[in-house]
C-alpha cells in the first residue's frame, strides 16, 4: 500500500523539526512526515555545533532571525514541555564577544549600529573594560570588542531532541529511513524515494537535508550552490581556571572559544576541501589554535585535549546565507539548506516562516523573502560579514 503524506521533510535535524513543530502547532490539519536517515542523530550537524546564539550579525534579515530565535529559546523548555516533561536546553546568556583588533574595528563598529537601529542591546567594549567581561584577556593588541550580553550558548543536541519529541506529540510521523531522491511529475513535487525502492507520495517536500540537500535537488536538475564542509571543534581543560565563565569570544583571527562545563571549546573555519567526512586531529588544535589561544589568555598555555569532533557546514558558496522557501523551479517542493553554520540559531524563525508560507501562502511574522532562491539570478545576495 502507498503510503501518503500532505508534507514530506527530509531531514529530522533542527530546521526539520522545527517546520514539522510549526506547522502542526499553527494548526495545520494534514499528516506530516519527517524522513530521517540517522535514527540516533550521531552524525546530525546540529548536535556537532558549538551552540552559539548570537545577534551580532551584519545583515537586517539575519538579525531580525536571531531575535526571534533568541526569544524561542528563552521559552523553549516551557513550550516544548511534553506530559509536564520540560524540555531543558542548558541556555547560558553569557554573551557573545567579537574582539577588536586593527582594520575589523570599524566593521564592528558599523554592525553597532544596524544591530542597536534593530533593538538588539549590543555595545561596543573599550579596550581597558574588556577585563570586566574576561579578567586574564591579553588586551594589548587590541582596540576593544563588540558584546552582546543577551546572547549566549546552548545544546544544540537537546533543541533538536524538543523539536521532534513535541512535534511528535502533536502528530508528526517521523520515518527512520534513507530518503534517495525526489520524486515529481509535470513541474510538480510528488513524493520521495527511499532506499528500499518504496515511493512515499507527498504534494509538498521539503528539502532540510542540510550537507545531503544538494545531491538530492541535483537528481532533478536543481542545483543548489551549497557544498558540505568539515568543521572541527576541540574540547580541552586547563591547569589554572579562569575567574568568570566566558561569553563565547571570537579573536580577530576567527579562532573561537567558550566554556563547556568546566572545560573549554574551541574551534576555527579552516580552509577544507568539500565533502563530507567527520575525523578531526589534535594536530588541528596544537597548531592552529593553541597558539592563538594561548596569546589571548594566559591561562590557555597550559591545555590539555579531552577530546574532539567534527561535523558539517552546508556552506552556501555564493553569499553563505540560508536558501529558504519554495524553489522556483519546482512547485511544492520547497529548501531550508545552505545555513553555513548558523541552522541551530535560526531554526525557530525558519521554521515559523516555512509554515506560514504552506499555510497562507506568504510571511507574516517575518520576511524571509531575502533568503529566496531567486536572490542568486536576481543579483540581489545577501552578504553576511560576521562568518565564524
Amino acid at each position: 500500500m502507498m503510503r501518503k503524506s500532505d508534507v514530506i521533510i527530509i531531514g529530522g535535524g533542527a530546521i526539520g523539526s522545527s517546520i514539522a513543530y510549526n506547522l502542526l502547532n499553527d494548526g495545520f490539519t494534514g499528516q506530516v512526515s519527517v524522513y530521517e536517515k540517522d535514527r540516533i542523530y550521531e552524525y546530525s550537524s546540529t548536535g556537532r555545533s558549538a551552540g552559539g546564539i548570537r545577534q551580532l550579525f551584519t545583515t537586517e534579515v539575519n538579525i531580525q532571525i536571531s531575535r526571534y530565535g533568541l526569544k524561542k529559546y528563552q521559552t523553549f523548555a516551557d513550550d516544548m514541555a511534553v506530559d509536564g516533561d520540560k524540555a531543558e536546553i542548558d541556555f547560558k546568556q553569557r554573551g557573545y564577544l567579537f574582539l577588536a583588533k586593527g582594520e575589523n574595528l570599524k566593521a564592528l563598529q558599523n554592525q553597532l549600529k544596524l544591530q542597536n537601529s534593530l533593538g538588539v542591546p549590543s555595545e561596543f567594549i573599550e579596550k581597558d573594560d574588556l577585563h570586566t567581561i574576561i579578567p586574564e584577556l591579553t588586551t594589548d593588541d587590541l582596540q576593544g570588542g563588540l558584546y552582546c550580553a543577551e546572547d549566549g550558548y546552548l545544546d544544540p543536541y537537546s533543541v533538536m531532541e524538543g523539536y521532534a519529541k513535541k512535534a511528535r506529540a502533536l502528530g508528526a510521523e517521523y520515518i527512520y529511513e534513507e530518503v534517495t531522491g525526489i520524486e515529481y511529475a509535470r513541474g510538480r513535487a510528488a513524493g520521495v524515494r527511499l532506499t528500499n525502492g518504496e515511493v512515499h507520495e507527498a504534494p509538498i517536500v521539503i528539502n532540510c537535508a542540510g550537507p545531503w540537500a544538494p545531491q538530492l535537488s541535483d537528481q532533478m536538475d536543481l542545483p543548489l550552490p551549497v557544498v558540505p564542509l568539515k568543521r572541527q571543534i576541540i574540547q580541552f581543560d586547563i591547569a589554572e581556571p579562569l575567574t568568570r565563565d566566558l561569553p563565547l569570544t571570537v579573536d580577530p583571527t576567527g579562532v573561537y572559544f567558550r566554556h563547556e562545563g568546566q572545560s573549554l571549546i574551541t574551534g576555527f573555519g579552516e580552509k577544507v576541501k568539500p565533502g563530507i567526512y567527520f575525523n578531526w586531529s589534535r594536530d588541528f588544535f596544537i597548531e592552529q589554535l593553541w597558539p592563538v589561544l594561548a596569546g589571548r589568555v594566559s591561562n590557555f598555555e597550559r591545555a590539555k585535549v579531552k577530546r574532539g569532533w567534527a561535523g558539517i557546514y552546508s556552506h552556501n558558496t555564493i553569499d553563505q546565507n540560508a536558501i529558504i522557501g519554495e524553489h522556483p523551479g519546482m512547485n511544492g517542493y520547497y529548501v531550508a539548506c545552505g545555513f553555513s553554520g548558523h541552522g541551530m540559531q535560526q531554526a525557530p524563525a525558519v521554521g515559523k516562516g516555512i509554515s506560514e508560507l504552506i499555510r497562507l501562502g506568504r510571511y507574516e511574522t517575518l520576511d524571509l523573502t531575502p533568503l529566496r532562491f531567486e536572490r542568486f539570478y536576481e543579483q540581489d545576495l545577501i552578504i553576511e560579514g560576521a562568518i565564524v
